[in-house]
């Protein structure tokens, strides 16, 4: 987060601010600035749904459709998990986002020694395709997405689902389930893999293969590159871009070299991205991430489908900045994470809700949390117009520093080998 160093010494003497990515920000910007770093209208910003995408990938923005609100759930028996499920919906959640407990995401059984004490404690325990069932009863898996938030066992998740809706009758080619099904960044941030880091990554592009190149499921996305963990590992917001792009090309170069091209796969890959620390850098790290992922596609791979060249995905309130000491102070933050995602033109937001920095968050937090982010869009005046702030000083100019720095972590880990290379080394 943004860092300012006061001078109690000197009267009237101003802070010395310098974001958590190493951008030091001046008391005011003019045109000036825009012509220090190169910004050109057409190149930089464009119109809202068209390319480099930096406004809005919809001409429209959030005034044609709402933001998908994905609330990160799921704990103890699946059938819990189910009742907390449709508490949300039933609330408004458009969309899933599915927690599996410790052995789940480690391919153990409930009932296996090492799974002693962690069962159901951080996410439900998925043990067979019954589990399966009884979590996702009487909801439409046709009409609901869900988010499965898993990595190293994601084929086996993903082909659960897939098994449930053909069980209950439901077209394949209907359902939308994004399995988290990125390796890397666990193996980078949170430790939750089995395999070493390249059969790992063949796994992965076994299932981006699956879901996409041969078309098993359409409306999957068999990918969600997460940013997220890395940044809450300790990564600047920079890095947090960087570090997820450069595991995403090695996702999609591992795809394509079994003949696909890149056309046929990365139109369904997706992005978790975090937010917490300073407002103007989270938005300024969704615009440059929107314009240089279109950018890098279509200049390194010859990407031409304008919506192959989409930054799909979900941009979470990081439970990083959240605080164990006075909690109900999360709500104020969670609603400030809220309102950078929408000002970062978020497709699908969660907040991480008030008391989950020490606790599974309770009924009345969730919701909370599910209201926050209702009232930004129906009573805050967020889905008014397309990037509200397109054409500031401070923001056009910020957008392009966090450009720059972005491609300075890039060529930093192309240095070390590529992002596989890099996290095999350590």
């Amino acid at each position: 987060m943004g860092v300012a160093k006061y001078s109690k010494d000197q009267r009237g003497a101003i802070s010395e601010v310098e974001l958590h990515s190493g951008i030091k920000i001046k008391p005011s910007y003019g045109p000036e600035d825009l012509e220090r770093v190169g910004f050109d209208y057409q190149e930089d910003l464009g119109q809202p749904g068209q390319f480099p995408f930096t406004r809005s990938l919809h001409p429209l923005g959030f005034r044609s459709r709402e933001w998908t609100v994905r609330q990160y759930s799921g704990f103890g028996t699946p059938s819990e998990t189910n009742e907390r499920f449709k508490l949300l919906i039933a609330h408004g959640q458009t969309g899933l986002n599915v927690a599996f407990d410790l052995p789940t995401q480690m391919g153990y059984d409930s009932d296996h020694p090492l799974a002693e004490g962690e069962v159901g404690r951080v996410g439900m325990a998925v043990d067979t395709l019954a589990d399966f069932e009884a979590a996702f009863q009487g909801i439409d898996l046709a009409q609901v997405g869900s988010g499965l938030t898993i990595n190293a066992v994601a084929t086996i998740m993903l082909a659960m689902y897939e098994a449930l809706a053909r069980r209950w009758g439901v077209d394949v080619a209907r359902i939308s389930a994004t399995p988290q099904n990125d390796i890397l960044k666990e193996i980078i941030g949170r430790g939750a893999w089995i395999f070493p880091a390249r059969p790992a990554v063949d796994l992965v592009g076994d299932v981006i293969e699956y879901a996409t190149a041969q078309g098993h499921l359409p409306r999957c996305n068999p990918v969600s590159v997460c940013g997220y963990h890395i940044r809450e590992s300790g990564a600047t917001p920079a890095q947090e871009i960087a570090f997820a792009f450069g595991i995403a090309f090695a996702y999609l170069d591992n795809v394509m070299a079994r003949g696909y091209g890149p056309d046929q796969v990365v139109e369904r890959f997706s992005f978790n991205f975090n937010i917490f620390g300073n407002l103007w850098e989270q938005v300024a790290k969704f615009r440059a991430a929107r314009k240089l992922w279109a950018r890098l596609l279509k200049e390194r791979y010859g990407v031409k489908e304008a919506k192959a060249l989409f930054l799909r995905g979900l941009f979470g309130g990081g439970g990083f900045g959240l605080t164990k000491a006075q909690p109900e102070n999360n709500i104020v933050r969670g609603a400030y994470y809220a309102l950078a995602a929408a000002l970062g033109g978020a497709q699908t937001t969660a907040l991480c809700s008030y008391d989950e920095a020490y606790t599974i968050p309770t009924p009345q937090a969730a919701l909370l949390s599910l209201r926050t982010l209702q009232i930004l869009m129906d009573e805050m005046g967020l889905r008014d117009t397309v990037d509200p702030l397109a054409g500031s000083y401070f923001i056009e100019t910020l957008t392009k520093e966090m450009e720059d720095k972005i491609l300075e972590e890039m060529e930093r880990v192309q240095r070390w080998g590529g992002m596989v290379a890099a996290v095999e080394s350590g």
